[in-house]
């Protein structure tokens, strides 16, 4: 059941026009893009993108999460927009489309519609659903997609995760929509959270209706509550409060703890041994903190040599590149370029370390910007 009444919008509510920040030449431009590229060149005919594969053995066996694929989707629009080339955004489309395969509404058991992958419905498959829908937006203004109305694919979305909202805070995060549909309460992922928040906010954003902004109001109270975490979902979110509402004083407190947290941990984080793949969120977390304090007329600047130290650790693992003396092939390079591998120890390309580093990157060059232009 629903914890708050939901005011069920018109689903031909019309969409607003995206506000995006210009980004200026330069070489981390140029590695978003090349991870664009990486994407599409894995790409398969029917939409499908690379979940996973080891660049110097070729293997792929790995189980996919359409989840991180859905993400992988929304990252190529990123690139579009980045780049400014529609031939991203006609990628993204495909694969979209091809994953929008998985949504499922069953109005008489349960709200909305859910993103079933793996026998239930994650919560963080509605959101970062939704996410993909938002950046295909923000990349390309439009909303329709072959006979597929995506704003309203986003709202229905939005209300299943309204939908499952606890009554005392926070989220259920997932749902098994087999026979009456039922929550399972033992589920945990610890992103879901800033993501759905995040994704709460793009709705607002992209319908101006003041339901998702109360919403999302009322799960950041919660949240800023709560142990802190490096929270990158919970970072943008922050971001765009700032930018659509304004962070107040609280919301401040927290997203300094956010950044203490990652900057804490760099000693750690920057261990070779450790991924590509969770480095490239610190680099996310902290270039939508560094947006969130200078919009709040915060300081920001203290974020900066951080934020370029980890960019410097995943950079140096973007195919050509690479921090451990392989010896790559003319043919590896041509396969497998702009692809970020994880580590020295596991040589392979996974489509949520492209997604993190295009988002984190993007999010970071969006920040200059923000900074030269005033």
């Amino acid at each position: 059941t629903p914890v708050a009444e939901m005011a069920n919008p018109s689903t031909l509510t019309p969409a607003l026009v995206p506000e995006t920040i210009s980004i200026d030449a330069s070489p981390l431009k140029d590695a978003v893009i090349a991870s664009g590229d990486y994407l599409m060149r894995q790409q398969l005919a029917n939409g499908e993108l690379s979940y996973q594969v080891d660049f110097l053995t070729g293997e792929r066996s790995y189980t996919p999460s359409y989840i991180r694929l859905i993400a992988g989707a929304g990252s190529l629009y990123t690139v579009c927009r980045v780049a400014g080339d529609s031939k991203y955004c006609e990628a993204g489309d495909r694969a979209l489309d091809h994953y929008l395969e998985m949504l499922v509404s069953d109005p008489q058991n349960f709200a909305g519609t859910c993103l079933y992958t793996n026998g239930g419905c994650p919560l963080g498959g509605a959101a970062l659903t939704i996410d993909a829908i938002y950046r295909r937006w923000q990349a390309a203004g439009g909303l329709i997609l072959g006979d597929r109305n995506l704003l309203a694919n986003a709202m229905e979305l939005g209300y299943f995760m309204v939908s499952m909202r606890k009554p005392q805070g926070g989220f259920y995060q997932s749902f098994d929509p087999h026979f009456n549909g039922t929550v399972d309460p033992d589920y945990f992922v610890s992103s879901f959270s800033g993501e759905s928040l995040y994704a709460l906010l793009q709705l607002y954003e992209m319908t101006g209706n003041e339901f998702w902004l109360e919403q999302a109001h009322e799960v950041n109270d919660y949240m800023i509550q709560q142990p802190v975490t490096e929270d990158y979902g919970h970072s943008f979110a922050l971001a765009m409060l700032a930018r659509l509402d304004k962070l107040n004083k609280a919301d401040q407190e927290y997203a300094v703890k956010i950044a203490d947290t990652v900057i804490a941990g760099q000693v750690r984080s920057l261990n070779k041994v450790n991924t590509s793949i969770s480095t490239a969120t610190k680099v996310e977390s902290l270039a939508a903190l560094a947006q969130a304090f200078y919009l709040s007329d915060a300081g920001h600047e203290w974020l900066d040599q951080d934020i370029r130290t980890f960019i410097t650790f995943v950079g140096a693992r973007q195919v050509p590149d690479n921090d451990c003396n392989f010896e790559l092939s003319n043919e590896m390079i041509l396969n497998y370029g702009g692809g970020i591998f994880s580590s020295c120890e596991e040589p392979s390309i996974r489509v949520d370390g492209l997604q993190h580093w295009i988002n984190g990157l993007t999010a970071y060059l969006e920040y200059q910007s923000m900074i030269g232009a005033k």
